[in-house]
């Protein structure tokens, strides 16, 4: 049995992952005194990437991948004025700063090479998944520039325009243009819709491998926005329910890597999207938590701990 957890630190990237739970009425069975009515319930938005992809090849993921310097850059101020400013940008309070584990700093702060202006982290990472959902699936978590409503409901998507296409080649081939796009269309990314969600760390197995500091997001849409597939890295796209989608990975339908079956099953513990919503409405000031697996191999098989495990190891260096 070996366990290894010491590789270099400077091969870290960032990234984002959004969760997108959208509405979708579940037919109940009817009582005698009143006719059939939908229950609340959602579905969550899968994507599967090719089998052509050398990460992941397969998987169904969420929609995700690595910040860009463009997302962080401080041209976005000029977008995000007069309404909102640094340092939160509407946020709200700033949650507890996130665990860094021992030996990871030093990496994270140079994954990306960020100016005296850039945008936070907790703007930055929403940025970067609200562009890799539209890379991705076609969807435009915007909102229109000006002020925030009072209430915190679910939204909506913004209905994609008819040269969608373009611009998503233009965005794939150079992040700086899903900036001109939002300007394009007089809107803002709306982070204000993504709730810290949890925070995975890619465990070490061997030392050429790159690891990644993912921050997974969840958005709560009223109902579920048309999807596009960019047919090259993603080849399908569908909406299950976390009861649906653990099934189909129990029966060898669809494959998880062990975040999104992790994150798939604690969704499962909400029955209605308006629920969901509420509990992350509720625990904002509570961040998202850190957790780094650990790859325990053995004769016959690579199991992976949680912290919370009995033999989880606490105290290390990576």
């Amino acid at each position: 049995m070996s366990c290894p957890l010491r590789p270099g630190a400077s091969n870290w990237r960032r990234a984002a992952t959004v969760v997108l739970a959208a509405g979708w009425p579940r037919w109940v069975p009817a009582a005698p005194s009143r006719p059939q009515l939908p229950a609340e319930g959602f579905r969550l938005l899968l994507l599967e990437r090719s089998e052509k992809q050398n990460f992941l090849p397969g998987a169904h993921v969420f929609p995700g991948g690595v910040m860009d310097a463009a997302d962080r850059s401080s041209d976005w101020l000029r977008l995000f004025a007069p309404h909102h400013w640094p340092p939160r940008f509407g946020l709200g309070p700033a949650p507890p700063q996130r665990v860094v584990f021992p030996g990871l700093s030093d990496a994270v702060a140079r994954a990306v090479d960020g100016d005296a202006g850039a945008l936070p982290d907790d703007v930055a990472f929403r940025i970067c998944a609200i562009r890799e959902a539209f890379e991705e699936a076609g969807v435009l978590l915007l909102r229109p520039r000006g002020p925030l409503a009072a209430e915190r409901e679910p939204g909506l998507a913004l209905a994609p325009s008819l040269d969608l296409a373009d611009w998503r080649s233009r965005v794939r081939r150079d992040a700086q243009h899903f900036l001109c796009l939002c300007a394009h269309l007089d809107c803002t990314p709306d982070i204000w819709a993504l709730h810290d969600w949890s925070c995975w760390f890619t465990p070490f197995r061997n030392s050429d491998v790159l690891r990644f500091e993912t921050l997974f997001f969840l958005c709560c849409l009223r109902e579920p926005p048309q999807v596009l597939s960019d047919s090259g890295e993603i080849v399908n796209c569908q909406w299950l329910s976390p009861l649906e989608a653990t099934e189909s990975f129990l029966s060898e339908k669809i494959w998880f890597a062990p975040p999104q079956f992790y994150e798939i099953r604690r969704l499962e513990n909400f029955s209605s999207l308006s629920d969901l919503h509420r509990f992350c409405v509720d625990r904002e000031l509570e961040g998202a938590e850190s957790w780094l697996p650990i790859l325990l191999i053995t004769a016959d098989r690579l199991i992976q701990l949680l912290p919370g495990d009995e033999m989880y190891v606490k105290m290390y260096t990576i």
